[in-house]
């Protein structure tokens, strides 16, 4: 399945334009390499997602062609969240 199929079933990014303009923006990763819309994802790779103050780091876990809102959770484990400030200290 694409990458930016996946991230909105499995609403990570509520809409797949969306998913394909942050991947051509080079704030996604699939297992470490920046990932284009058309990059391939597959149960057990890694998708990092680097928002402005957001870090989501997802394993996949399955990939299928649609999922209810209720089940979309299912398809990935979370591995890392983090918020990141707006102000470093210097």
């Amino acid at each position: 399945m694409r990458i930016d199929k996946y991230l909105k079933v499995s609403r990570l990014i509520k809409r797949r334009t969306v998913a394909k303009d942050i991947c051509e923006g080079e704030k996604i990763r699939l297992n470490g390499r920046i990932a284009k819309p058309s990059a391939e994802v597959k149960p057990g790779d890694i998708v990092t997602l680097e928002m402005a103050r957001h870090l989501l780091e997802v394993r996949v876990l399955s990939t299928p062609n649609s999922a209810k809102a209720n089940e979309a959770h299912l398809l990935y484990e979370v591995l890392k969240d983090e918020k990141r400030g707006g102000q470093e200290e210097s």
